[in-house]
């Protein structure tokens, strides 16, 4: 009876021990709804709409799990993040959203180690947001006609955010016009963007450093939690 008891003491001390144990939270990318497909993966997440800043993080996937290879402080736009499929341009809000990452581009050499397409910016550059030019939401050099200037970034004058930059592909195989354009990841300036993703200068060059194109990396942009999590997309 005594070992009878003991035994048992001993059984529920353990079975205790073990309920007692935190429940551990999987990697983000595997609590999201999608990754894009591929086996590398920027998560840019904001605690709330109205949120400024927020954490960047790049994932890879390694043997079924992912893997956060880095993380950086971030900022987001001035009027914080909006659901990408409903965002008006000219809002200075950050798309929400899964999305692909076409190329790289910057007014400084890509890094070392870059493998990702990476387009030099020179005085004759620009980014269309002209919504009544063909070329809506696409890099022209020289500036056409139709596309006015006071509805383009001349890029090279960003030099410092577009030292080194990733093109977000927000709204970009199809446009629609009024939504949005030129959503970059990009380097910090003085404060929040326009609506792109902004990271510190040396975490942006440790980023493009690890991007392999063949690994089809993917951008997510999203909030901890409500309509707009991150996990949602």
């Amino acid at each position: 009876m005594r070992i009878s008891l003991v035994t048992g003491s001993f059984l529920l001390a353990l079975t205790g021990s073990v309920a007692a144990r935190p429940a551990v939270t999987p990697p983000l990318p595997e609590r999201m709804a999608d990754t894009g497909g591929g086996t590398q993966l920027i998560t840019a997440e904001a605690p709330g709409t109205g949120s400024t800043t927020g954490t960047v993080s790049w994932w890879n996937l390694r043997s079924g799990q992912w893997v956060r290879m880095g993380s950086a402080s971030a900022r987001f736009g001035a009027k914080g993040l909006a659901e990408g499929k409903q965002r008006v341009q000219g809002t200075n809000t950050t798309p929400t959203g899964l999305y692909d990452l076409p190329y790289a581009f910057g007014i400084k050499a890509a890094p070392a180690g870059t493998a990702y397409p990476y387009r030099r910016v020179s005085d004759r550059s620009w980014w269309c947001q002209d919504n009544e030019a063909s070329r809506y939401n696409r890099w022209v050099e020289p500036l056409p006609a139709d596309c006015r200037a006071g509805e383009a970034e001349h890029l090279i004058a960003y030099g410092t955010q577009y030292a080194r930059a990733l093109v977000v592909g927000f709204n970009y195989d199809r446009p629609v016009r009024g939504r949005g354009a030129g959503i970059f990841l990009h380097v910090n300036g003085d404060g929040a963007t326009a609506g792109c993703v902004s990271v510190p200068a040396a975490a942006m060059d440790r980023i493009l450093a690890w991007a392999d194109p063949d690994r089809r990396p993917h951008i997510a942009i999203g909030t901890r939690s409500g309509p707009t999590a991150i996990t949602r997309y």
